[in-house]
Formats: structure tokens, sequence, C-alpha cells
């Protein structure tokens, strides 16, 4: 196991090369310590949060920890393949043609969320948006394959476009945790008991919705294009499940950590980073089959806005240095989700590797990253 911090409770998978703030790794330590936990797991993107560190796993054996996964229940990325050839980019025709994904869609949403098996909600005007934040849907390239067979079992080839999109459950996920910390604070709940079933029951809830909106984003964003696109994954990485470390059924919590036991997925860096098509290998056990869901946080959104603003005008943050075009008409949120607010993926990608956790398929180039669609301040 190759670990910068590795005990019975903590174990930090990270390079030396791994910037990782002294705050970050004070709360794995103190998350560790929480009673009914047996271990915590930060991960090379570990970056401070509200409630815990994100980029981390924890592992209970019979309580959970609603406070851990935070207020964007079911919050994950999905991957969708096109129709799209890189061989005949419209770039500027289709930025012109990316407008609408904020307002609320306008179609039969009940038969929507059923394809997932729930019912309607009071959030459901939400359905199939982005949100804030970090979240986003990016039109891809395949670049750098390394498994060309790979990519074939999945459907995909390099020649064609894809996009991989970002969001969570919106305002369900807040709901959730707000429930709970009225009634518990940040507690721990037996997983026995009345209240857990209850969390469990509005958790899985709003995971299915988060899964269901990122379809729908995906559907808006290729019919805004005129194409089609078939899904090569979706993951969630903010969530609790109950799983089995080394034969033992645990519950394991993931706050910005993506599962790393059902098969391919994504690392993204910034919107101006290439991001990573990964394979999991080797034994999962000891990072609590846990991988990056990212590059993670460099600095905080008020740094972001202090430090970029003097450098840079916004019209020069919407184009990237690798020729992507960012659709984001929030100025805030246009500095606070700047490239150089995240830490360098490829030294998270290469710990990673190092760690003998994940092998690298191909790289992701990011052609259009759309946020949001306001109309600059």
């Amino acid at each position: 196991m190759h670990s910068v911090l590795n005990s019975e409770k903590v174990r930090l998978f990270a390079s030396e090369k791994c910037w990782i703030e002294s705050n970050a790794v004070s709360q794995l330590r103190g998350t560790a310590e929480l009673p009914g936990m047996e271990f915590a797991v930060g991960l090379p993107d570990l970056h401070p949060g509200k409630c815990g560190p994100v980029g981390a796993a924890f592992v209970s054996r019979d309580a959970i920890f609603p406070h851990l996964i935070g207020n964007d229940v079911g919050c994950g990325m999905g991957l969708w393949v096109s129709d799209l050839s890189r061989r005949k980019l419209k770039l500027d025709r289709w930025e012109n043609k990316l407008v609408d994904l904020d307002r609320p869609w306008t179609g039969d949403r009940e038969n929507w969320l059923a394809q997932f098996e729930i019912g309607p909600s009071a959030e459901d005007a939400a359905l199939g948006t982005i949100g804030g934040g970090n979240h986003f849907a990016e039109l891809q390239q395949v670049e750098r394959v390394g498994d060309a067979e790979c990519l074939t079992a999945l459907g995909m080839d390099a020649d064609r476009l894809v996009v991989l999109v970002h969001s969570g459950s919106r305002g369900l996920g807040n709901a959730v945790l707000a429930k709970h910390l009225a009634l518990h604070g940040h507690a721990n709940l037996p997983d026995a008991s009345d209240d857990a079933r209850d969390y469990i029951a509005a958790h899985d809830y709003a995971v299915k919705w988060a899964r269901a909106s990122r379809a729908l984003i995906a559907w808006r964003f290729f019919a805004a294009l005129g194409s089609e696109a078939k899904r090569v994954f979706d993951l969630t990485h903010n969530f609790v499940s109950r799983e089995s470390i080394a034969g033992e059924p645990r519950w394991i919590h993931r706050k910005g950590a993506n599962p790393s036991t059902s098969g391919a997925l994504v690392i993204p860096g910034s919107r101006g980073a290439r991001s990573f098509f990964v394979m999991p290998c080797g034994d999962q056990d000891a990072n609590a089959r846990s991988v990056s869901h990212g590059a993670g946080r460099k600095w905080n959104r008020t740094d972001c806005r202090a430090r970029l603003r003097e450098r840079f005008d916004e019209q020069s943050l919407l184009r990237t240095e690798l020729g992507g075009r960012v659709i984001c008409e929030d100025r805030e949120l246009l500095y606070e989700e700047a490239p150089q607010a995240y830490k360098d993926v490829e030294t998270v990608i290469q710990a990673l590797a190092d760690a003998g956790l994940i092998r690298v398929v191909a790289t992701l180039t990011p052609l259009i990253t759309y946020k949001v669609r306001r109309e600059i301040r």
C-alpha cells in the first residue's frame, strides 16, 4: 500500500507531491475517531469540507453518519457517448445552441422518474438542470488511448465525442440533511434504528433522483446538438452503502469519492485540464473500495475571487489553454470555478496509479463546459 499516512484508523493514499492542507488531514483524523467508526481513508484529492473532509471514505460497522455525506446526497458523475464525430467539430454553432439547460424541463417528469423506479417529488422542477457550485456538463473528445480494447468493450472509440455530467440531487439532498441535523445533530444513527431506516429511505430516493437528473441533463445536452447518446456509466460519489470489506459487511460513507468496484470511471481535472478515463485494479479493501472523484480544490471560493480578479477579466476565463469554451454567465461562479482553483489532476492520477489502484484507459480533453446561462452582471 503506497501511502504517506497509514495507521489502523487513518489511511491517506497520496504521494509527497500531492498538496494537501493540514486542516484536511486533521478533519480526516477527527472523523476516524468518531464513535463507531472503524477507519477513514483520504484520497489524493483530499481537501477540507464543512462537516468533514472531501475526497474521503469512512468505514463503520453498525452505524451510519449522515452528516459525513453532506447536503448533496446522490451527487455523482455520468458519461455518455454520442454519435458526434471529432472530425466534424462545430464548436461555435454548438456553443450557441446550448442555451436552456437551466430552465425547467417541460417534458413528462413523472414518466422520466418512473424509468428510474421512483415517483415524483416536490423538487421536480429542478430535474434535468445542472445546479451551481462545481457542477457541469462537458463535451469532451477522447485523447491518448492506452487501452483501445477496453474502450471498444464500453462502446467507445477515439472518434466519437462524449459528455461528462456532474450534478446531484439539488434541493432534495439539502432537505434530507437538514432533517437529520434538526433531529440528531452530528450524532450517528444505529443502523437497526427507525431513524436510520428513515434516513436511508430518503437517501436512496435522492440517489435515484440525482441519477435520473444526470441522465436528463445528458439527453437535453445532446438534443440541443441534434445527437443521440448512450450511457457508458453513472456513479454516485456522495452516498452511504452496505458493502463487504475483507469479507465482512460494513457501511462505507463516501464524500467526494468514487466507488471503485463498479468498473470504468472518469476522474476530471478542471474545465482547463484533461479528465482521465480509468479502470480500478488490484485489491480495493484497504482504500475502502474508493478512488478519487476529481483533482480536489486548492483554493476556497473567497480566495479564488480575490486572487484572480486582478489577473483575469471575465472574457479570458471563457476560453481555456486547451482551446475549450466555457459557458458560465455568472461572474462569481466564473472565478470560483476557474482552473487555478484546483489541484493538478495528473498528480492525483499518478498517486492512485503508484498505489496500484487504477490504470489509465484514455484521457479526455474538454471542448465545451456548460455551467450556467445568465447575463453576466
